[in-house]
């Protein structure tokens, strides 16, 4: 239906009224400048193109195909006009045909016999001589056969994508394809435990996976590692920085990860240059003596100089041990081998 076009009729698009030098376009009940008419997914003028319009939407041939049109289950092009639907597929009408006299089945029916379609004929053919269709080769099975997961082969045709082995019923099937029980664990050992594609070349071992190198990365950066050395921690890998940042211990005095030895003492954690003197900032090491003095480390020059009560009422807080010597741990973390 076209629309009217009158004094003060706006664009549908921009709605700036149309002048007399204007090129307007008409098209499903509404107007537009030729300017504005374009596909809503590239954005691109049609000008003497086709368009397609889908939910009240205007898109060129190729945004259309790539958005909506389905693919041909025999050629895989898109299908544009008329679509046959059958067998879990689509199909253009001139590319359905029976697999066995290759006539057109768009118009006269088929039958599905082992995932393939054959015409009346051919399968009345075949069901009265008891073959059935080779689901690899589409041709009719003289002698013997295969089911696997329903679907016949000839014997020949049943075997291995990769080393072309005779299978068995015990076959295992990935990505369509059909593998031997020995294929199919070197398949299965070799999958990245990111992408879950098949790993060739450089492979990584790591949390008890297999990684393609640029996949294994760490949880919360997401760069990957590159030869350096990850930290574990509940399944996931991390680098050093963002290890120390979510799970390593914090110094009480920089407020910073700490990446080599702890000292710990009083429910509290330093690095080793910053166990110090709260009131001095002298440097404690792990063989000087030191007082709690209010959870916090005093050397005992300091302590020394305090009044003879305040030292009394902190050795009897301390029940007796007056100095003691800080204890340095190690910080411990999981790491991986690359």
């Amino acid at each position: 239906m076209a629309a009217v076009v009158g004094p003060g009729t706006p664009c549908s698009v921009c709605q700036e009224i149309f002048t007399e030098s204007d090129k307007i376009v008409n098209a499903s009940g509404r107007v537009w400048h030729d300017r504005c008419f374009v596909c809503v997914q590239c954005f691109r003028p049609f000008k003497d193109s086709p368009f397609f319009e889908y939910d009240g939407r205007h898109y060129c041939e190729y945004d259309f195909q790539t958005l909506y049109a389905p693919c041909c289950g025999d050629c895989g092009r898109f299908i544009v006009g008329r679509v046959i639907n059958a067998m879990q597929q689509s199909w253009h009408p001139e590319c359905f045909k029976c697999i066995n006299c290759q006539c057109e089945l768009a118009n006269i029916g088929y039958v599905k016999n082992s995932g393939k379609p054959l015409c009346k004929q051919c399968s009345a053919e075949l069901k009265g001589s008891g073959k059935a269709i080779c689901y690899k080769c589409h041709f009719p099975i003289h002698d013997g056969g295969i089911t696997h997961h329903g679907m016949k082969y000839h014997p020949h045709h049943f075997n291995c994508y990769k080393c072309h082995a005779t299978l068995t019923g015990k076959a295992r099937e990935h990505a369509g394809d059909l593998y031997c029980l020995r294929c199919f664990d070197q398949l299965e050992s070799c999958i990245c435990g990111a992408c879950r594609r098949p790993i060739e070349g450089r492979i990584i071992h790591a949390l008890g996976k297999t990684w393609h190198p640029e996949h294994f990365v760490c949880a919360h950066c997401e760069r990957p590692f590159d030869g350096r050395r990850h930290y574990e921690k509940k399944g996931l890998a991390y680098c050093e920085a963002h290890f120390n940042m979510l799970y390593g211990e914090r110094c009480y005095y920089c407020d910073r990860p700490i990446g080599g030895e702890v000292v710990t003492e009083y429910f509290k954690s330093w690095c080793v240059h910053h166990f110090r003197c709260f009131a001095c900032d002298r440097r404690l090491s792990t063989r000087d003596k030191f007082l709690d003095f209010d959870l916090r480390p005093m050397c005992k020059k300091c302590y020394e100089r305090l009044p003879m009560e305040m030292r009394r009422r902190l050795k009897a807080q301390a029940d007796g041990t007056v100095h003691k010597t800080a204890k340095v741990k190690r910080v411990k973390k999981n790491t991986g081998f690359v």
